[in-house]
Order: structure tokens, then C-alpha cells, then sequence
């Protein structure tokens, strides 16, 4: 079973740079998008097989998640229940027979850190959300997660230590997530490999691989046996993010 998720970076912007066919090409039984930056009308995208499932934002032109699925789930959900996060179109959940799969695009904390103490209570929540589901069965979780776990998930991590995405604080709240029994799949497989999922627009930083590694699939630790494999396809663009695969047995 193939897992897809990718930060599209505007949704409409992206299909006008080949994600229909990159859809097609990834061939994945759940594909999983953040950064939709859509309402809804907005935009006429259906695949064959597939049911598809959105959470926009309040705001037009912001956020937003959408789940492609082949399988149909036995229920789905929308935000965590806490109307101070569920405004943003950042959680959909799919309640499947062996597990949960979640999508989520995590608040980014903002230049000069202005979100940051937002961001701290978003983590404690979401981490609670996620452990509830946990009890009853399997979490996938897969999104942007805005943050740089450790300093080989990003190219620079010396001059970024207080920039949002790797600060202590936020990189403390990743490590209390996975040590509520999550794995991050990619560095539980690849723990030395150097390899990021989303680069600046600005400074060529893709061109020069200048990247982070902030895009991920944790699962809960008793799902890590099923773990075929897990990536990050670096050769597909369209946004300044690129998808990144979980295979399950």
C-alpha cells in the first residue's frame, strides 16, 4: 500500500505545472496534499478511482488539506474538535479498518517568531489528538510539519538556530511527539541520509540543494514492522516542496 503526501504550494498554481500527471505517474492508493490555498469550486480535480476529501480554510487563498483515496474509509473527520485550530483547514482524518491516517499542515511560526507561542499549544493539542486515536488503533500521520527535526534535516542548521522551523523549542515538541511511541519513518530507515523536501524560492536554493527536511510520515511504532520503505522523491517539482512515499506491507 502506497502513501503519498506533498505540499503543493497553491493547489490551482501547481496543476498548472503537471500535478495531474504527477499524480497519475506516483500511482498511490491515498495521496495526501497540504497548502491547498483553496475554496471550494475553485477548482475541478477528479481522478478516476479515486474519492477525494477537503478541508479549506476560512480564508481564501490559505491552508488547506485534501485526501485522494482509493479505499473507503469507515469515517472521516475534519480539524482536531478545538475551535481555536479548526479555522484553518489544517487536519483531515481517515478512519480506516486497520488504522488512522491523518493528514496535517502544522502552523508555520512566522518571521521574527510571532506564532510561536500559538504553535507550542497547536503541538500539545495535535500530539493529545493523535495519542487518543492511537488508542484505538494505528496512526499514520503525514504533512508538512514545518520543522527541521535534527541539524541533518536541513543545510545550514548553524545560521538557522533561531529561525522558524528549527528552534529549540519547536524541535523539542517533535522529540516529545516520537517519544509518545511515533516513528519518523524516513530517518527510523535512513538514519545518516542527507535528503530535503523543500527549498526557498529565493537564493536558487533548490538549484544548489540549500533544502530542509520538513515533510514526513510518522507512525505509531507498533505500525513500523509493516514499513516497506519510505522517501523522498527530490525529482518532481511544481511547488518548493516534493512529495514524499510511505510503502506498507
Amino acid at each position: 500500500m502506497k502513501f503519498i503526501s506533498w505540499n503543493v504550494n497553491g493547489l490551482r498554481a501547481c496543476e498548472g505545472k503537471g500535478f495531474s500527471e504527477t499524480f497519475r505517474q506516483l500511482d498511490a492508493d491515498f495521496f495526501c496534499l497540504q497548502e491547498t490555498k483553496m475554496q471550494a469550486g475553485q477548482l475541478d480535480l477528479e481522478f478516476e478511482g479515486y474519492r477525494s476529501y477537503w478541508n479549506y480554510a476560512d480564508k481564501k487563498g490559505y491552508s488547506g488539506t485534501a485526501i485522494f483515496t482509493r479505499h473507503e474509509p469507515l469515517g472521516v473527520t475534519y480539524g482536531m474538535g478545538i475551535d481555536e485550530h479548526d479555522h484553518e483547514g489544517r487536519i483531515i482524518t481517515l478512519e480506516m479498518n486497520d488504522f488512522y491516517l491523518v493528514t496535517v499542515y502544522t502552523p508555520n511560526s512566522q518571521d521574527g517568531l510571532r506564532r510561536l507561542d500559538y504553535r507550542m499549544q497547536w503541538e500539545d493539542d495535535f500530539r493529545r489528538y493523535i495519542m487518543r486515536l492511537d488508542e484505538r488503533k494505528p496512526v499514520i500521520v503525514c504533512g508538512d510539519l514545518n520543522v527541521a527535526h535534527n541539524e541533518i534535516d536541513l543545510k545550514n542548521p548553524k545560521t538557522n538556530r533561531r529561525s522558524a522551523g528549527f528552534t529549540d523549542e519547536e524541535r523539542d515538541k517533535f522529540t516529545t511527539l516520537l517519544n509518545s511511541g511515533f516513528v519518523d519513518t524516513f530517518r527510523a530507515l535512513y538514519p545518516d541520509k542527507v535528503t530535503y523536501s523543500w527549498w526557498s524560492y529565493r537564493f536558487k536554493a533548490r538549484e544548489k540543494n540549500a533544502g530542509w527536511r520538513i515533510d514526513y510520515f510518522v507512525a505509531s511504532e507498533r505500525l513500523f514492522g509493516s514499513v516497506a520503505d519510505a522517501g523522498i522523491h527530490t525529482d518532481i517539482f511544481g511547488s518548493d516542496h516534493c512529495p514524499v512515499v510511505l510503502e506498507l506491507r
